[in-house]
């Protein structure tokens, strides 16, 4: 085709371009503004679990302090059920203007390995602002009923009389359920899976003596331990928590099978699909700067949180990370939703 013949299209095809600079350039300017001007009105942040866990305690907290740095109100509500999706699920239709954000944990990544069908791609669809605390999970018994005080014993306990035994986590396929099913297939052992619709619920159960064992978050446990109604016996990260630094961790109890065993239960801020650019980094800016502050730190440490602090980048890097980790972990357990 002659060269004449193709320019003016070329011509045509710029000047459709430059038209449509304008309306980029405005809706550019436009998600600056809001930016501005956020928040102009009360924020929602959603948490998947029942009150008095390691997930709306953290929110609680932030929600106090984000309200005095915005002189708007940021309410928590508390919307559990389906391993935290039903939660989850509201947020990802909520419009993507930062009043609805997600306290979101690492449930919502196992709930993506464990659960064949979920009405959104969790590491896809939400936009990540940052990562802000670690709940540590603990293994503790009801004191009236179970006598084990180590890890060793504990193990023993329940080598010894296979399936007669419950235990109670803070939901389906929460990070408490996987690291108790983890030990479990570790060592071989049987006992049976009681899940609660939070951590404060499971430790209440626990406490009134409806089952033996639970594994949860430190802060709705820590006030029984101080009352001698639970006993811890370990913790499941790979370190020892600063919040309660006499607890041992599991991977301490000398256990061959057991010299490796981690696992982490974290908290962050994450918005709806779409969420313009520069209000996610403005929440971001701000969860980081509350995040910052050593009076929000100590109120979390002596709730029985450990700060980890990430921002939104190295959010995601953890959240895809762990989601090949959990994703091989299940298929070696066979752990599933239930």
């Amino acid at each position: 085709m002659p060269v004449n013949h193709r320019l003016p299209r070329f011509i045509e095809k710029r000047r459709s371009n430059m038209k449509a600079w304008p309306f980029v350039a405005l809706a550019l300017l436009a998600g600056g503004a809001a930016a501005q001007d956020y928040p102009a009105h009360p924020v929602k942040l959603v948490v998947t679990y029942t009150p008095g866990g390691g997930a709306d305690t953290t929110a609680r907290i932030f929600a106090e302090r984000l309200s005095d740095m915005w002189k708007q109100q940021v309410f928590v509500e508390n919307r559990p059920g389906a391993g935290g999706s039903i939660g989850a699920e509201v947020v990802h239709k909520s419009a993507p203007d930062g009043y609805t954000l997600l306290l979101a944990t690492n449930t919502h990544i196992i709930n993506q390995v464990v659960y064949s069908k979920l009405p959104f791609d969790f590491l896809n669809d939400f936009t990540p602002l940052a990562v802000v605390t670690n709940g540590p999970m603990v293994i503790a018994v009801n004191t009236a009923q179970i006598q084990a005080k180590t890890m060793r014993e504990f193990t023993q306990m329940l080598k010894s009389a296979p399936g007669k035994y419950s235990y109670a986590s803070c939901n389906v396929a929460s990070p408490h359920h996987f690291g108790m099913e983890m030990y479990k297939h570790a060592m071989g052992i049987d006992a049976l899976h009681i899940p609660h619709k939070g951590c404060g619920p499971a430790v209440s159960d626990t406490v009134a003596g409806h089952i033996g064992i639970v594994v949860a978050t430190l802060p709705p446990a820590v006030p029984f331990f101080k009352q001698g109604r639970l006993r811890p016996i370990a913790i499941l990260s790979a370190n020892r928590s600063p919040s309660a630094p006499d607890i041992p961790t599991v991977r301490e109890s000398g256990i061959p099978e057991l010299k490796d065993f981690s696992l982490e239960s974290y908290y962050g801020f994450m918005a709806p699909p779409a969420t313009p650019a520069a209000i996610a980094r403005k929440v971001e800016a701000d969860v980081l700067k509350a995040a910052a502050q050593p009076e929000l730190r100590k109120r979390l440490e002596n709730a029985g949180m450990d700060m980890l602090v990430l921002d939104s980048k190295k959010m995601m890097e953890l959240m895809r990370s762990d989601y090949e980790k959990y994703a091989k972990a299940a298929k070696a357990a066979n752990i599933r939703a239930e």
